[in-house]
């Protein structure tokens, strides 16, 4: 999901998130409208994923519930990774890294990476179903991380200041 609102540069003044014609094409985009839908599904699924997860590590039982959940999961994030980069390339004209989202997008290659290891040792067996859902509970890490990013962002561009450390490029 993405965020709206200003930052604060680099000589403390305030820069804006969204240039005028950045933030029209943001509310005349299809793609805000998805991105606002795909993030709190993903979540959704993520939180059920987890405790299904959980379970199975606490008790055996549910493995098939856990790892499809995680495919569940995994497929959801695609998803919003695809039409979030549409998104940025309508809003910013880049697919991603356009400097109002950098970090977001630099940490979300992190999270893509451990959710793609979890698909990839699930279909070539690779490793233990434990070890499998371990990668898959370090991928849910990074994505809680992402997300808080994103939260961070969106509260701090409503109440008109910059999260710490974020700087405008």
């Amino acid at each position: 999901m993405q965020a709206d609102g200003d930052e604060m540069g680099r000589n403390g003044g305030r820069v804006a998130l969204y240039s005028p014609a950045e933030r029209a094409r943001r509310d005349a985009t299809v793609w805000t409208l998805v991105q606002g839908i795909l993030a709190p599904v993903q979540f959704l699924i993520f939180a059920i994923s987890l405790a299904l997860i959980v379970r199975y590590l606490l008790t055996g039982d549910g493995l098939v519930a856990a790892t499809w959940s995680v495919v569940a999961k995994t497929a959801a994030l695609y998803a919003i990774m695809v039409t979030g980069a549409i998104w940025e390339k309508v809003v910013f004209g880049r697919y991603l890294f356009a400097p109002a989202f950098f970090w977001e997008d630099a940490f979300s290659m992190v999270v893509i990476a451990l959710h793609t290891a979890y698909v990839v040792a699930l279909f070539a067996q690779l490793g233990s179903d434990r070890t499998r859902l371990l990668i898959a509970l370090a991928a849910y890490a990074a994505y809680a991380v992402n997300a808080t990013q994103f939260v961070l962002k969106l509260r701090a561009a409503r109440l008109g200041a910059a999260p710490a450390g974020l700087v405008a490029a």
